[in-house]
């Protein structure tokens, strides 16, 4: 099904000029970077449901059997459970604001922020079950092995379910975006954004129109020509039979993929030290495993720390694209880059601010289509200056 759209014009901005009557919209465009993982968000609700139920039966279990690495089992789906509340948050609250024009850029960091969270509660879960296992080595207390072992096996069930679960999404990260987000696979969808607005015959912004190339089952329906032409047309297939895969980064997701993961490490760890406390009179194990499972866990969060925050910071950007970047832009003859600056927008999009000098400066379209080869880059700007033969000279000297 092949239809147009007309976008969300950018920061609210009106489609026409009531000043002037230029019609704008085809240089506007959505600032959408976040995407959609329905059927992630979906499944992270069941597994909520899943770890709030397990996780009162094993505190409850824990406290009657005595069983120090069941009640930590316990106490840390706690926190999972918080955690995956944080996911389902951060999935709704960008969803909800997907088309604020008080976001900049969209909400697409919003998924980035709610993995940082997640995070840093799965640091927490480390601490706590480390304190509470040492104190435990310290102080050890009668285990009823045979009903600690039962409530732990019905935990352990319920954190593969879990796992599998959410482990497709985790994997694969179905990228159903929202409105007019965009998605950077070759395959499936290709933007370029063109926009040309001059300042002085020097300056030159490029906000971005853009123009969506979307696969229809096994053919193209559009083909689109951007030399001295703009269009802004969208073929949008609506009923999305099969999502591929975009092959993105849902922090998000991955948070509480990895919350699961903890659940079930703990609960293996649990049955370990239960049976080989009740068989071998090894009692001292249980919370020697509560406390190795504290160090695998912490070692999970800081991973996931690592990866989120730099993104948070617009930072984490390789140098080898800013590298690329300039190189490609500098092998245009009587060109050179003054000023670039990559960021993350999201977990797979960037933006891009370069500043450029010439005796002779190309068009910005130009630049634009130059840069397609780099589809990472989902929001362009480009400044043109013009470098007087006087000024070059005086450089010289």
């Amino acid at each position: 099904m092949k239809s147009e759209h007309s976008e969300q014009p950018a920061s609210g901005l009106d489609a026409a000029n009531t000043t002037t009557g230029h019609a704008i919209t085809k240089w506007q465009h959505s600032h959408g970077f976040s995407s959609q993982n329905i059927a992630g968000e979906k499944n992270t609700r069941y597994v909520l449901y899943l770890t709030l139920i397990t996780m009162v039966a094993e505190i409850v279990a824990g406290t009657i059997y005595g069983s120090m690495a069941l009640l930590v089992d316990g106490w840390h789906m706690g926190t999972h459970a918080a955690a995956f509340m944080i996911t389902l948050f951060a999935y709704s609250y960008a969803r909800k604001h997907a088309n604020d024009p008080t976001f900049a850029f969209g909400t697409g960091k919003v998924s980035v922020l709610g993995g940082y969270t997640s995070a840093i509660a799965l640091g927490l879960v480390a601490l706590i079950m480390l304190v509470e296992s040492g104190i435990r080595l310290i102080n050890p207390e009668q285990i009823h092995f045979n009903e600690a072992i039962f409530v732990a096996v019905i935990g352990l069930s319920v954190n593969v379910l879990s796992v599998f679960l959410l482990k497709d999404h985790h994997s694969h990260d179905h990228g159903h975006h929202h409105g007019h987000d965009h998605s950077h696979m070759h395959s499936e969808h290709e933007h370029v954004h063109h926009d040309d607005g001059h300042h002085d015959h020097t300056h030159c912004h490029h906000n971005a129109e853009h123009e969506h190339e979307h696969e229809h089952e096994h053919e193209h329906e559009h083909e689109h020509e951007h030399e001295h032409e703009h269009e802004h047309e969208h073929e949008h297939e609506h009923e999305h039979k099969s999502q591929k895969a975009h092959g993105g980064h849902d922090h998000n997701l991955r948070a509480a993929y990895f919350h699961v993961l903890a659940d079930a490490l703990t609960s293996v760890l649990a049955i370990v030290a239960l049976l080989f406390g009740k068989y071998m009179g090894l009692t001292w194990l249980d919370p020697i495993m509560g406390i190795v499972g504290a160090v695998i866990i912490s070692r999970w969060s800081w991973g996931l720390i690592q990866q989120t925050s730099p993104i948070l910071l617009d930072g984490g950007v390789k140098e080898s694209l800013q590298h690329r970047v300039k190189q490609t832009i500098e092998a245009v003859p009587d060109h050179q880059v003054a000023d670039l600056h990559i960021w993350r927008l999201s977990a797979d999009h960037h933006a891009m601010m370069v500043s450029i000098v010439s005796h002779s400066p190309k068009e910005a379209s130009y630049f634009n289509q130059l840069l397609t080869q780099f589809p990472e880059l989902s929001h362009i700007t480009i400044e043109l200056h013009t470098c007087r033969q006087s000024e070059c000279l005086a450089k010289e000297v």
